[in-house]
């Protein structure tokens, strides 16, 4: 018998905490992989260390998303939406009502610690926000960790200065205040572009000579024009040395420059959480940490380790997305099945 909380945190008369499968992380890749292991007759839990979708939640405030509603269904339910590309509000609110739908079994705003065992038997370790220890057990793990939690970082003085940000998230703080956004990017030409519209004065520093050739084709030339009419300052082929409570330094082609600052966003980039997996056991290939991963059904090389979303490409971010890591689900359970079948 297994161990089952609702989504309210109701317990069920049975105790016992044993799953075939716990998911970590319910974001959308997450949800995806425990409802289809559901579906296939598994018992499964997901434990986040923050809420559903907890990614999401930190978007910017007025997203739309680059694609399609259709595109971002799990489960089988329809994601109705009036707009042809759907907001973030809109996304949290169907992610909320699959899993609800699911019933499936979250422990939001547990990190987990540690995890010990081998495929079986594994025990994993969480601690809740006020620092209390659980334990859960299950046979089978499957990591869906994402990457948003971490971002790069510059490693320059001044990055751990209040003013310095590495998520945007609305623009209306920054009114009539100088803002340096440094990347070139999707995320770094949305936030500038947003703040400027909504009255902050915009830097944008970016170390290539020209905005990346991935940003968004209607995105890429309202920054291009922007910058162009000199209503975005643009510091292109150059980079950020130094930030102070006043100022950012800059090394650029034409030499040193200081400019006046009051808040900063570094949009450059995020990785996945390659500790947690290697703590796990799992080993990295090549400079991009390709994780070992059979493609077909996802386990690493550890067995009954199971990746799923981004992290199956590693430092490669740009190549997976809720569009297609959702799938993963699918091959997840029918790689649970096969071995039990063989069992």
């Amino acid at each position: 018998m297994t161990y089952i909380r609702n989504m309210s945190g109701q317990e069920s008369r049975d105790m016992k905490r044993d799953f075939d499968l716990l998911v970590v992380g319910a974001g959308p890749t997450g949800l995806a992989c425990a409802i289809e292991a559901q579906r296939a007759g598994f018992s499964v839990v997901l434990v986040d260390k923050g809420c559903v979708c907890n990614s999401l939640f930190h978007y910017p405030s007025h997203m739309t998303f680059f694609t399609t509603s259709e595109l971002l269904e799990i489960g089988d339910i329809p994601f109705p939406s009036p707009h042809a590309k759907p907001t973030r509000n809109e996304a949290l609110e169907y992610y909320r009502q699959v899993a609800a739908y699911y019933k499936l079994d979250v422990r939001q705003y547990q990190n987990v610690e540690r995890i010990e065992g081998t495929q079986g038997d594994f025990t994993v370790h969480t601690k809740d926000r006020f620092g209390r220890m659980g334990v859960l057990h299950a046979s089978n793990l499957a990591v869906a960790t994402g990457y948003y939690d971490l971002p790069n970082m510059m490693g320059i003085p001044g990055e751990e200065l209040s003013k310095v940000h590495h998520y945007y998230d609305d623009p209306h703080p920054y009114f009539d205040l100088d803002v340096v956004v440094i990347g070139g990017k999707n995320s770094a030409a949305i936030a500038a572009l947003e703040l400027w519209r909504h009255g902050a004065r915009v830097t944008l520093v970016h170390r290539e000579a020209e905005i990346h050739r991935h940003v968004k084709y209607w995105i890429k030339p309202d920054i291009e024009n922007r910058i162009k009419a000199g209503e975005i300052t643009a510091y292109l082929s150059s980079r950020v040395v130094e930030i102070t409570p006043d100022a950012v330094l800059l090394e650029t082609p034409e030499g040193p420059k200081s400019i006046h600052n009051d808040f900063v966003f570094a949009l450059t980039g995020y990785h996945p959480d390659f500790e947690f997996l290697e703590a796990i056991g799992v080993r990295f290939e090549g400079p991009d940490k390709l994780p070992v991963c059979d493609e077909s059904t996802l386990e690493s090389n550890v067995p009954g380790v199971y990746l799923a979303g981004v992290i199956v490409a590693g430092s490669r971010t740009n190549e997976i997305f809720i569009e297609n890591g959702r799938f993963h689900g699918r091959q997840i359970a029918a790689a649970l099945t096969a071995k039990l079948q063989k069992a």
